[in-house]
């Protein structure tokens, strides 16, 4: 483990994290990525969290969404990251989302954050009864790609993504 990810831990978002939660998923938005999953800027930050916890309990989940656990990597001085770590799996992702889906905000990359996040996403996934994980990276994203492959992901296929981009699926068991 490199020194600078020594102390992340993934953990559920609190009350408290309102600003630097918003100020992350604006970040990310500028490579068009959300930080907060289904988060909307005119909905109480109290209610987010309830939904938050309401998916991962499997309860008021919308049709086309599945039971997840959303939790944010914490150093203790930032959110630097996130993860969804989803409970099963629906049509899409099934093809391209798969039971994880992480990112680190652009600020906090190049520093180990992202393998330590997969490594910690896999171990909430296994709790949540997931023994075959699948795990998904844009094919042009060699970084996430490596991470993937060093937790021990293996290349299933290649499909294509409605937008025309290639997506890799991995599994790991």
């Amino acid at each position: 483990m490199s020194p600078f990810n020594m102390d992340l831990r993934l953990r559920p978002l609190r009350f408290g994290d309102e600003r630097s939660a918003i100020a992350a998923h604006e970040e990310l938005g500028l490579d068009q990525f959300d930080f907060l999953l289904d988060w909307r800027a005119d909905e109480p930050w109290s209610a987010y969290l309830h939904r938050l916890e309401q998916r991962r309990r499997g309860l008021d989940v919308p049709p086309d969404r599945v039971p997840a656990t959303f939790l944010v990597a914490d150093t203790g001085a930032d959110l630097v990251g996130r993860v969804s770590i989803r409970h099963e799996l629906n049509a899409f992702l099934t093809d391209f989302g798969g039971h994880i889906g992480y990112g680190v905000r652009p600020s906090h990359r190049r520093r180990g954050y992202a393998t330590e996040i997969l490594r910690q996403a896999l171990v909430v996934a296994c709790a949540e009864g997931v023994d075959r994980v699948l795990v998904t990276c844009d094919d042009e994203n060699t970084g996430s790609a490596a991470i993937i492959e060093r937790a021990g992901g293996v290349l299933d296929d290649l499909r294509r993504v409605p937008d025309g981009t290639q997506m890799r699926r991995y599994w790991i068991v």
